[in-house]
This record gives structure tokens, C-alpha cells and sequence, in this order.
């Protein structure tokens, strides 16, 4: 469940609401341990979904990094030669 959570803090142009939404949504996936709650749960989950969202906008916004900004287009190049190398 938590292969999708990306890094999202120093890249140009930075993260966006939904990238960090996504993220948060993985992240309550994988606490709450199931991909869709139920009805009597629903609420629930997504108030917890919401708040994980603006707590980690937050801290994306929030932190102060010395090193330049990452080129998202390179990290992907990265990442898939990293699988290719991984899985053949």
C-alpha cells in the first residue's frame, strides 16, 4: 500500500494538493489497514484522510532545506532505472 508515497518536500515546482492528498490517503490506507473502510467507518476515515493532508502540507511548506530543488522529471528517470535494475 505505501509504494505510492512519494517524497514531496524540495522539488521545483513543488507538491501539489493532490500529490499530498494522495499521500495522506496511502498513509491512512496503510494505518487503518484496508483500502476502502466501511460505511460505519467512512466518516472517520476521511476526517483522519483531511487531517494528515493539512498537517503534512504543513510540513512540506515548513521545512528548510539547503540543498537545490530536485527536477521531478529526473527523479522519475532515476526511480524507473532503479526498477528496471530491481526487476529485470
Amino acid at each position: 500500500m505505501c509504494r505510492n508515497i512519494k517524497t514531496l518536500a524540495n522539488f521545483a515546482p513543488p507538491a501539489t494538493d493532490d500529490e499530498i492528498r494522495a499521500s495522506a490517503l496511502q498513509f491512512v490506507r496503510k494505518l487503518s489497514g484496508t483500502t476502502h473502510p466501511s460505511h460505519a467507518n467512512e466518516a472517520v476515515f476521511n476526517g483522519a484522510v483531511d487531517d494528515v493532508t493539512k498537517i503534512a502540507r504543513r510540513l512540506v511548506d515548513s521545512l528548510t532545506i539547503k540543498a537545490p530543488p530536485r527536477n521531478r522529471e529526473e527523479e522519475a528517470r532515476k526511480a524507473r532505472e532503479r526498477a528496471a535494475k530491481r526487476f529485470g
